[in-house]
């Protein structure tokens, strides 16, 4: 019986996982990175417009940029790291967002 109730609660969260919008999975994903909550906010919103899903997940294949305490990194690290994707969109997008958004 325990076994159903866990399997019930994975299917649950698996299924509220792929209601996220993309904004809130790039946002989860920049903080996992180690950017502050408001720092990721901000450049999630401006991301999710200016990249496409493919380039979006690219970003999020960052391993080096996982598994951070929130506020861990600066901006400028994290566009120094997101060099290393060798993409100039992304990185425009990128270094652009993260000077706006350190800014506000």
């Amino acid at each position: 019986m325990r076994k159903k109730q866990i399997a019930a609660g994975l299917a649950l969260i698996a299924g509220l996982a792929a209601c996220a919008t993309p904004e809130t999975r790039v946002r989860n994903g920049l903080m996992s990175a180690g950017l502050s909550k408001p720092i990721s906010s901000c450049m999630a919103d401006r991301m999710v417009d200016r990249l496409s899903y493919a380039q979006i997940d690219k970003l999020n294949g960052l391993g080096k940029l996982r598994k951070r305490d929130p506020g861990d990194i600066s901006v400028n690290e994290f566009v120094k790291r997101t060099k290393a994707l060798q993409d100039p969109e992304i990185l425009g997008v990128v270094t652009s967002s993260g000077l706006i958004c350190a800014v506000k």
